[in-house]
């Protein structure tokens, strides 16, 4: 049985809209979740700090050591921190359990937001290939290569930005991006293969 364009088009994009409202929606959760284990954390240290000054202190001195500094740096460092207790409990959060603190201004729904929107962004490049070739061929071959042909350029561009972002090899990057893709879809386009054929 021949799958027909409108039908890749309307399971594909309902299949697009429900991923990216599960993404989007997971990255609110989670990121919302780690600002707030962040803020119980810094309360604990803060309390810490508050109360029991000189153990903290000496604490942090001995992990400045373990990293390689001098006593005598180590113990300046600290000295300074002392006189400043914010600072000093969102160092000992980093140094010593790895936490950055929490962002009083933090908004979890961007990030949901902008995770949806990418998806989207990025996700619709397969499905525009049946959308503009829809009035210029009825090949469905000719189709499926542009829709890969798509996916392929906006993995890449994808990989590019991350690069830009991060500071890496753009060519590099963007290889790693579509190679990552092409294993995902040839593993999706070969289950679903193999699927229809044992069903019959």
């Amino acid at each position: 049985m021949m799958v027909k364009s409108i039908d890749v088009l309307v399971l594909g994009f309902a299949n697009l809209v429900a991923d990216g409202i599960s993404m989007g929606f997971g990255d609110f959760i989670s990121s919302g979740t780690e600002n707030d284990v962040a803020a119980k954390e810094r309360a604990v240290t803060k309390w810490d700090v508050t109360n029991h000054i000189t153990p903290q202190l000496m604490e942090l001195l001995q992990k400045y050591q373990m990293l390689g500094m001098s006593t005598e740096d180590a113990a300046t460092v600290v000295r300074i921190f002392a006189k400043y207790k914010d600072i000093l409990v969102d160092e000992k959060m980093m140094a010593q359990k790895g936490i950055l603190p929490p962002e009083e201004a933090y908004k979890p729904w961007k990030n949901g937001l902008v995770t949806f929107a990418a998806f989207i962004f990025f996700g619709s490049a397969p499905l525009l290939s049946f959308i503009i070739l829809i009035p210029f061929t009825d090949s469905e071959i000719i189709k499926f290569v542009g829709a890969c042909v798509l996916s392929g350029i906006s993995l890449a561009l994808l990989g590019i930005t991350k690069a830009k972002i991060v500071g890496q090899s753009y060519v590099g990057s963007a290889m790693v991006t579509v190679l990552n893709g092409a294993i995902a879809a040839s593993a999706a386009y070969g289950l679903g293969w193999t699927l229809r054929n044992v069903a019959g």
